[in-house]
């Protein structure tokens, strides 16, 4: 589908992210299959839509979205048909139907981890925050956060100075800066190799309500999420318990038992977070992505004329997200769709749950 059909969809009354994940697993068509299966009152908004568009209040406000988006550079509307939409999203219950993008969408090439923590934390907290960005960048991954105070900001500011990946995302639309102190780096975050994501159209106002949901794609982006320095009644501990439901890898760093803003970390550890030392231990839990993080200063991509066999090398019965071809590549999305395509067509590879897989046998082979 297209990116207005998604907008129609993510705009009908009475649909939540779990409803309309639901009913995007089930791949109907468009439209019919979509009129069958929406409960009765959205069915109803999309056939007036589709019928007598000049009479539906959807039009003026996918007019209006169309607008936005055509406005200036850097707007993107994400949704499942798009090359970059984050495949590991996917693998989460209630996925954002689309999601509204301010910035370069390269930033969602490497692989990801998220960083969260304290908005109060201490100076030896801020400092382990910018040290493990800092070094994340260097190693080519991309930092996930979600802009807050504190740890967030902190995170996000050391993985942009390093020359890294940052992604935020927001509990507002990508367009308004919340919190307010934070302007400087919502604009480093739009214009300087960085990505601002929100499930929530532009223009739309910070909600208390909806920061407890934008966690959930915070950690659903990411392979796993480092818990910095966190109290024990911490927003951050939201973040790790949405994680484990997630099957994302969860990492603590420990602190010292007289510090209260280590006692979250603390008790993750002792619940079966991953204790962390340095970035290695992080790399390796998660192994498989390590040698996906190229330095930054390393080659470019691999030349087009390698053709799709090259990214055969890079599958086997362990499914692996588009996501992480990308970073092992150093192709581009629509480059690995594309010849993830034709390697399925000739029964090379098949798509599975978490990503792609290579078949044992090739026809011809």
């Amino acid at each position: 589908m297209q990116a207005r059909e998604w907008l129609a969809l993510a705009r009908l009354p009475g649909m939540g992210a779990a409803r309309l994940a639901a009913l995007v697993a089930a791949r109907p068509d468009w439209p019919d299959g979509w009129l069958a299966v929406l409960p009765r009152e959205a069915a109803m908004a999309l056939r007036l839509w589709l019928d007598h568009p000049a009479r539906s209040p959807l039009s003026a406000a996918l007019t209006a979205d169309e607008a936005w988006l055509a406005a200036e550079p850097g707007r993107h509307l994400l949704h499942p048909d798009h090359p970059s939409w984050p495949r590991l999203l996917g693998q989460i219950a209630d996925p954002p139907p689309v999601l509204w993008a301010l910035g370069d969408l390269w930033a969602l090439g490497p692989p990801r981890l998220a960083m969260v923590g304290s908005r109060r934390p201490t100076r030896e907290g801020l400092t382990n925050a910018a040290g493990f960005a800092r070094e994340l960048a260097g190693r080519g991954w991309c930092v996930v956060s979600g802009m807050a105070l504190g740890i967030d900001a902190a995170a996000q500011q050391a993985a942009l100075d390093a020359g890294g990946a940052s992604v935020a995302v927001l509990g507002c639309g990508v367009d308004v800066i919340y919190p307010p102190r934070h302007h400087r780096l919502h604009r480093r975050l739009q214009e300087g190799g960085g990505l601002l994501l929100s499930e929530h159209p532009p223009g739309t106002p910070a909600r208390a309500g909806f920061f407890p949901r934008r966690n959930r794609i915070v950690t659903g982006l990411s392979l796993g999420v480092l818990v910095v320095e966190a109290a024990e009644r911490s927003g951050s501990l939201v973040s790790a318990r949405l994680a484990l439901e997630q099957n994302r890898e969860v990492f603590a760093l420990p602190g010292s038992i007289h510090n209260p803003m280590a006692r979250g970390c603390l008790q993750l550890i002792r619940d079966g977070a991953v204790l962390v030392r340095d970035l290695d231990d992080i790399l390796a839990e998660l192994s498989q992505w390590a040698a996906a993080a190229a330095p930054i200063s390393t080659p470019g991509p691999e030349p087009a004329e390698a053709g799709e066999d090259s990214l055969l090398r890079w599958l086997s019965d362990t499914p692996t997200p588009v996501d992480a071809l990308v970073a092992l590549t150093g192709r581009g999305v629509a480059d690995c769709q594309r010849g993830l395509l034709e390697l399925e067509l000739e029964g090379a590879v098949t798509q599975a749950a978490g990503g792609w897989v290579r078949l044992p046998t090739r026809p011809g082979a």
